[in-house]
């Protein structure tokens, strides 16, 4: 190859070069313009904002207002809870206090009505003489009396009560004899002691002492007077369901008495919480079969001690009389027993008369060596004493 070709050929390839030269200097020219302009944009954008050095502790303020906004909701909300139920017991209290208001006003009410009833009998001087003695009193020994027994409220008079002359509202006269009547009519034992125990009965048998009356509910014959099936609520907790003929308790009935609040000889000094007879009745005492129950608190018997719980069997004018069945409970519960035979109240003895007086009146009936004694001062009028007068 001679030197004019090697020059033309080099010369070839410096202008290929600068051609090629040429061509990317406008291609990178076009590419990165473009580029640089996007660049421009954004710089004066969000991340341009974004990318300002004060902006990061903005946004952690913001998170940490956030969260303080969560914790305090989250806090506060339950303590709004809380004081919803304080409301609501504010307003049950408010509410018993003003029912509570209400019935006291009534209560006086009835008071003051009561001292205006058309109805009222004064015991007389006899009944009041052989007043039974107060519950707050001590009980004194019985007088010696060869008289015959007479029930102890044969005098008092009836105040029928009729639930359509006036309105029921509670705590009434007319009230609880409507609420108390099928409870006794149906017998139903636990039903009547929980009744008997509520303060508004214990007031309305308050109400009656000494004013020779009691409050009746049922049957009346032509004269008003108790007739029939009804419900007799007398003074010192006592009650009478069953059947009466013409004002005086006569056929099959039910009579109780609750010892609420007592502690004297009458109940042996709190042993005895209740006493109810249930059987035949004549001329408004026990005649016939029957039998007699004290509800007895053994809590409150000494050791190795027992007392009289039933008695069963026949009774004239509320005495014993006849072939009499009785058990006893001792204070652990065991239950024993008894035989014994009385004539009008007077009991036969089982053996001689002991040295110091004591009576011999009922025979175990396991081991008839066995028997329980009673003073001899003691052995008259044996029966159902507080029906007796």
């Amino acid at each position: 190859m001679n030197l004019m070709e090697r020059k033309n050929r080099k010369d070839e390839q410096v202008e290929q070069y600068q051609r090629l030269s040429k061509e990317e200097d406008l291609e990178v020219l076009d590419f990165n313009e473009p580029e640089e302009e996007d660049e421009e944009e954004e710089a004066g954008g969000l991340q341009g904002l974004l990318r300002k050095p004060y902006m990061t502790t903005v946004l952690m303020g913001i998170i940490v207002v956030l969260l303080l906004c969560i914790i305090v909701l989250l806090v506060f909300m339950p303590s709004r809870k809380d004081s919803i139920p304080a409301d609501a017991d504010t307003n049950l209290q408010q509410n018993i206090t003003d029912y509570a208001k209400e019935q006291k006003e009534k209560e006086k009410e009835e008071a003051e009505d009561k001292n205006s009833e058309a109805v009222v009998v004064k015991p007389s001087a006899q009944e009041t003489v052989k007043e039974e003695p107060k519950e707050e009193t001590e009980e004194e020994e019985e007088p010696e009396t060869t008289e015959k027994p007479e029930a102890a409220d044969s005098d008092k008079t009836a105040v029928v009560v009729d639930v359509e002359d006036e309105n029921d509202e509670a705590y009434t006269k007319e009230f609880i004899l409507n609420e108390a009547l099928p409870y006794f009519a149906d017998n139903k034992q636990d039903a009547i002691w929980d009744l008997a125990h509520l303060k508004r009965y214990v007031k309305l048998s308050k109400e009656l002492e000494g004013t020779g009356k009691f409050y009746y509910q049922g049957d009346v014959d032509g004269n008003g007077r108790p007739n029939g099936k009804g419900l007799a609520i007398y003074e010192q907790n006592s009650y009478y369901y069953g059947e009466w003929s013409h004002g005086v308790r006569s056929g099959q009935g039910n009579w109780f008495r609750f010892y609420i609040g007592m502690r004297n000889k009458t109940n042996a000094m709190g042993k005895y919480m209740a006493h109810s007879y249930s059987g035949h009745w004549e001329n408004d005492l026990p005649n016939g079969d029957g039998a007699e129950h004290y509800e007895v608190d053994i809590s409150k018997l000494e050791g190795h001690t027992r007392i009289l719980q039933n008695v069963v069997g026949n009774f004239t004018d509320g005495l014993y009389d006849g072939d009499m069945y009785a058990n006893t409970v001792d204070y652990v519960g065991n239950v024993e027993e008894w035989n014994g035979v009385c004539d009008n109240g007077v009991f036969t003895l089982w053996r001689d008369m002991s040295a110091i007086g004591e009576c011999s009146v009922w025979q175990n009936r396991d081991d008839t060596s066995l028997c329980m004694d009673i003073d001899k001062s003691e052995n008259k009028n044996q029966g159902i004493r507080e029906l007796l007068k």
